[in-house]
C-alpha cells in the first residue's frame, strides 16, 4: 500500500499543483491513501473527498496547523496536523477563516517591511502592482513562499533559501497565535485527531528549533503536549532513521498514532515517495 498523509496544494495553501492536479498525480503514482494538509484551510476538503472518490483513493480529511507555545516562558512556533475531522464543523471553520485573513494582512506587512529594506539597498520598492502578480496563479492566501518565488523573478535574490537568509526572516511578522491547547480543541472537538507534525524537520518548523537532542525533545512532548495529541508524524520526507525509530518507539510507548506524509509542495514532486508502513492507513479505519 502506498500512504501520502501531508500533502499540499495550489488552491489551499503554497503547493504548486491545483487540488485536481495534485489527485491527478496521485493516481499516476498509484498512491492509495492520503490526505490533503492545507495551511490552515480546510475549504478545498468537500472536494477533495469527491476527487478521492473519483480516483479510487482512501482519502482522509486533513489540515496544518500552526500554533504558538509556550515552552520554557519562551514562544516557539510548531504545527500540527488534523486528522478525520468534520469539515462542515462551524468552530473549526470560523477559527480558520480568522487565521486566514490574518495571514492575508501578514503578507502586506511583510511587504511593508520588505520595502524597508530595499530603501536601505536602493532598489526599486514593490508596489500594488507587485502584489498583485505575486497573487497570479495562487488560489490559497499569500504566504512568505510565494512572496520568495517572486524576490527569485524579479531577480533580487537567486534562490528561496537566499530570499529567506537575506529578507524574510529579517522582514517576518509573527504568525497567528493560536494556542496549541485550542487548535487541540478544535480538532477533537470536530471528531478528528490531532497530531504533531515533523517533529525533528531540520528545515521546518518544528521541535528542532528548541533542542536538536531526541531525548530533550520527547521529554518536552511529555510535559507539554501530551495530553493534547493524539500522535506524532514519525514518517517524513525530512526524516533521518534514528528520527523515525526514535518517535516510533515513542508512539509505542505511549499508545500513540504514528503517520506519515512526504510534506509535498510539488517542488519538486515527492509525492508518495516516503516509506509509509499499511498500519498508519489501518488506524483511520
Amino acid at each position: 500500500m502506498k500512504i501520502d498523509l501531508h500533502i499540499h496544494t495550489r488552491t489551499g495553501s503554497d503547493g504548486a499543483l491545483s487540488l485536481e492536479g495534485v489527485f491527478r498525480e496521485a493516481a499516476k503514482r498509484h498512491i492509495d491513501h492520503m490526505s490533503v494538509t492545507d495551511h490552515d484551510n480546510i475549504d478545498t476538503q468537500p472536494k477533495a473527498v469527491q476527487l478521492a472518490a473519483a480516483h479510487g483513493i482512501t482519502y482522509v480529511t486533513g489540515v496544518e496547523i500552526n500554533v504558538t507555545a509556550a515552552i520554557d516562558y519562551k514562544p516557539v512556533s510548531l504545527d500540527f496536523l488534523g486528522y478525520g475531522f468534520d469539515y462542515n464543523n462551524a468552530a473549526l471553520k470560523e477559527k480558520l477563516h480568522t487565521i486566514a485573513d490574518y495571514r492575508a494582512r501578514r503578507a502586506q506587512k511583510i511587504m511593508e517591511n520588505l520595502n524597508g529594506e530595499f530603501i536601505k539597498e536602493k532598489l526599486p520598492l514593490f508596489t500594488g502592482a507587485d502584489l498583485l502578480k505575486m497573487q497570479e496563479g495562487i488560489d490559497g492566501v499569500l504566504g512568505r513562499p510565494h512572496i520568495a518565488d517572486y524576490l527569485i523573478k524579479k531577480g533580487i535574490v537567486a534562490s528561496r533559501k537566499e530570499a529567506f537568509d537575506k529578507y524574510l526572516v529579517k522582514c517576518d511578522v509573527p504568525k497567528y497565535p493560536l494556542p496549541p491547547d485550542e487548535a487541540s480543541t478544535l480538532i477533537r472537538n470536530a471528531g478528528g485527531k490531532f497530531i504533531l507534525a515533523h517533529p525533528n524537520d531540520p528545515n521546518g518548523t518544528s521541535m528542532a528549533s528548541v533542542t536538536k537532542n531526541l531525548a530533550e525533545q520527547t521529554r518536552i512532548i511529555e510535559l507539554y503536549f501530551l495530553p493534547l495529541i493524539d500522535g506524532i508524524e514519525c514518517y517524513h520526507s525530512r526524516n533521518d532513521d534514528l528520527t523515525t525509530s526514535h518517535y516510533v518507539w515513542f508512539c509505542t510507548e505511549y499508545r500513540l498514532m504514528m503517520t506519515g506524509g512526504s510534506d509535498c509542495h510539488q517542488k519538486p514532486v515527492i509525492m508518495g515517495t516516503v516509506d509509509i508502513p499499511d498500519f498508519v492507513a489501518e488506524q483511520f479505519e
